[in-house]
Formats: structure tokens, C-alpha cells, sequence
């Protein structure tokens, strides 16, 4: 059987007992990289035999597990941190074994998906996983467009080195989606920096190190810039809203400032939860504002 293993992703306290009694048992671990499992492993008292499995050797270890794995060996397959077959090598190994009827079981564990989309505090009713983004402005506006209007909350995985270019595409494209980046989740140095993007963007430390998740909530509308009836103020307006939409959303508002929320920040929250326009929710929680300093 081959057993898919979920392992930290940061914390080597973050592993299920039932993850390692697997480790213990199985004939063969295949691992993203032997160095980096061997630390998990040696925490644990764990003497399994590993076989590297990642990217570039992928298709030719499948040549070699397979025909052990049709012979009823037990089998587990780790990645360096979190479930593999998300963005991490074991997909093409469980779809060869579902092809060819050998057993498979995936144990319950760490991921880094997950945990910053609870984490980020954004609406998890819908959310879609897109990976890592596309490198380029034009390929990862592309690639972020392709959920609008799903109302979906979108999670990511980004580089360090990247992160800064990305939010500020992000930035000129949606400038009022809130988003959070979620660095070293579980780590010592997590953190969560919660805003829009050009607020993100000011307050990261720089440079940028660690993991990193970007969480990006969803979309109310087209994007900035499209085509269509400008915003209040500017030579539009804004449709006529749902009979209580605008009554529901002011309570809304006045409810998470008086939590502490900014008012650019429960603007935005309110936008998302209600579908109400972002400009036009801005414009009511700083009418709010001014009626509670009256």
C-alpha cells in the first residue's frame, strides 16, 4: 500500500502519532529531499530506509516504487513540509497507483493551505488553491483573473523573492481586495500582515525572508480599471443597491470598528461579506465614523 504522509511544515512537533507509527512500519520512505526527512526522522527514533523523490527524478523512482508497490510493499511518500501531491511530488505517483488498483490512503496532517486561510481571517465558505503564483506581472494577473467573479478567497504559495513585485501587480490591479501574507507559518517568527496590498507592501521587513502563503480575499465586482460605469464621485454611480443591503452593512460597520478594525480594513471585510461596492462601503464607514464623533 502506499501511504501518502503529511509532515510539518515548520514545527517538528506539528506530526500526527499516526504519521509516525507509518514512518516506523513502512518498508521505504520516498522523500523530497533524504537531508531535510532525516531531521524529522532522527527527532522520532525513525531508521526507515529513504529514496529521494522529487521534481526532476519523479518518473523514473515511479519505475522503481511501482513494481514494489504491486508486490504488496508498504510504501510512504513524504514531501519536505505538508501534504504531498499539493505543489509538492506524490500526485503522479497516487494517480499511477488509482490507474493500476493498488491501494492507496492519505493520513490527515499539516498543510500550509489550510492553516493561513483560517489564519488570515478572510471568508473560507469558498476558496481556491492556485498554487504558486506565475512569475511575470501579465502571467499572474492572468492567473489571479481567472477566479473573479467566483467569489472565491484565494490562497497562494509565493517566494521571498518574488512576494514584493507580485503585491505590487496586485496593487495597480485590485488595489482594495484585502489580502494577508502569511510568513513561517508555525515558526517562531510567524506572522500574519493583514491590508491591502500597498499597505502589505509597506510594512514588510525587508528583505523578505521565510516561507510565504498569500491569501487574497475575493473580488466584489470588475476589476480596477475595466470598462463600465466609473465610481461615485468620479462622473458615475453606483447601481441602486438591495432594499436593507446598505442598513445591514453600516451595523456591520459599526460593529467591527468599535472591535478595533480600521476603517479602510472593515470598508473592505464589509465589501466582501455583502457584495455592497468597495468605494461605496468605504464611503458609508466614514460616514459612520463621523456620526459616532458627534
Amino acid at each position: 500500500m502506499l501511504y501518502v504522509c503529511p509532515t510539518p511544515i515548520g514545527n517538528l512537533q506539528d506530526v500526527t502519532l499516526r504519521v509516525l507509527d507509518t514512518l516506523k512500519q513502512v518498508e521505504l520512505i520516498a522523500c523530497e529531499d533524504t537531508r531535510h526527512t532525516r531531521i524529522l526522522l532522527a527527532r522520532y527514533g525513525i531508521s526507515t530506509r529513504l529514496v529521494s523523490f522529487h521534481d526532476y527524478n519523479e518518473e523514473q523512482r515511479q519505475g522503481m516504487l511501482l513494481p514494489l508497490l504491486r508486490d504488496g510493499r508498504d510504501i510512504a511518500v513524504v514531501s519536505d513540509a505538508g501534504m504531498p501531491g499539493l505543489s509538492d511530488p506524490g500526485f503522479s505517483l497516487v494517480r499511477a497507483c488509482a490507474k493500476e488498483g493498488i491501494a492507496v490512503t492519505v493520513l490527515p496532517g499539516a498543510s500550509a493551505i489550510p492553516t493561513a486561510l483560517v489564519l488570515s481571517g478572510l471568508s473560507s465558505d469558498r476558496f481556491a488553491f492556485v498554487g504558486f503564483l506565475a512569475r511575470g506581472k501579465a502571467k499572474l494577473l492572468e492567473q489571479l483573473a481567472r477566479f473573479e467573479g467566483t467569489g472565491a478567497t484565494l490562497v497562494a504559495f509565493e517566494s521571498p523573492r518574488r512576494i514584493e513585485a507580485s503585491l505590487a501587480a496586485i496593487a495597480e490591479r485590485w488595489p482594495e481586495r484585502p489580502l494577508v501574507v502569511c510568513r513561517e507559518l508555525t515558526k517562531i517568527h510567524e506572522e500574519a500582515i493583514r491590508g491591502m496590498a500597498v499597505e502589505v507592501l509597506e510594512r514588510l521587513a525587508k528583505p523578505v525572508r521565510g516561507e510565504i502563503v498569500l491569501v487574497m480575499g475575493a473580488g466584489g465586482g470588475a476589476a480596477a480599471g475595466a470598462a463600465g460605469p466609473g465610481p461615485a464621485g468620479a462622473g458615475g454611480s453606483f447601481p441602486p443597491a438591495p432594499a436593507g443591503l446598505e442598513e445591514r452593512a453600516r451595523g456591520a460597520l459599526v460593529e467591527l470598528r468599535a472591535l478595533g478594525v480600521g476603517t479602510k480594513r472593515a470598508a473592505a471585510l464589509v465589501s466582501q461579506l455583502t457584495g455592497l461596492p468597495a468605494r461605496r462601503a468605504y464611503e458609508l464607514a466614514v460616514s459612520t465614523d463621523r456620526q459616532a464623533e458627534k
